[in-house]
């Protein structure tokens, strides 16, 4: 009687338990402070990548011709995000051979990511950034505009970090 009563308990729970799992793309990010989840498509692609909230200032989202989708809120957070394999030797090359915008140190310098300081006239920051998703290659970097510094530009790498293929395309709210 008592193995009729637990196996009857069991099997509510334990369809409860599988009701409520779904797949990982279909969940909400979790919560950043300061920060909120966009939306977007790269080549058709659908992603989502986290980043400062209205608080920073206004989002805007701008799909340029060459393929390329620029994200910004306010004037110091300016992101590029495309679709390709990216080069990070050829990448430092051009940073070795600016004439202009003069190279003096990488703050971080690893297989998928330079971070580097410049000087025109006063230090400046920038980055470049490959992330993989699945067998498609992003490349993520500044929008070079702007001057941004070191907290700054580290703000653009850690929502960089964030993007991720998601299943269900939003409208931006």
């Amino acid at each position: 009687m008592k193995k009729i009563f637990l196996l009857l308990l069991c099997a509510p729970t334990l369809s409860l338990v599988i009701s409520c799992g779904g797949s990982k793309t279909d969940q909400p990010t979790s919560t950043i402070p300061g920060m909120r989840e966009v939306i977007l498509k790269i080549n058709g692609n659908p992603l989502s990548i986290m980043v400062p909230d209205s608080t920073k200032g206004k989002l805007e989202m701008i799909e340029q011709s060459w393929g390329a989708t620029e994200i910004k809120v306010g004037k110091d957070f300016q992101i590029s995000i495309s679709e390709g394999e990216g080069d990070i030797a050829l990448t430092k090359s051009d940073i070795a051979g600016n004439d202009v915008n003069k190279f003096k140190r990488y703050v971080k310098d690893e297989p998928t990511l330079l971070f580097w300081e410049s000087q025109i006239t006063d230090s400046e920051y920038h980055f470049y950034m490959i992330n993989k998703i699945g067998t498609v290659s992003y490349i993520i970097e500044d929008v070079k505009v702007e001057q941004y510094d070191e907290k700054g530009i580290q703000a653009m790498i850690d929502a960089a970090k964030t993007l991720k293929a998601t299943s269900v395309v939003k409208p931006n709210s």
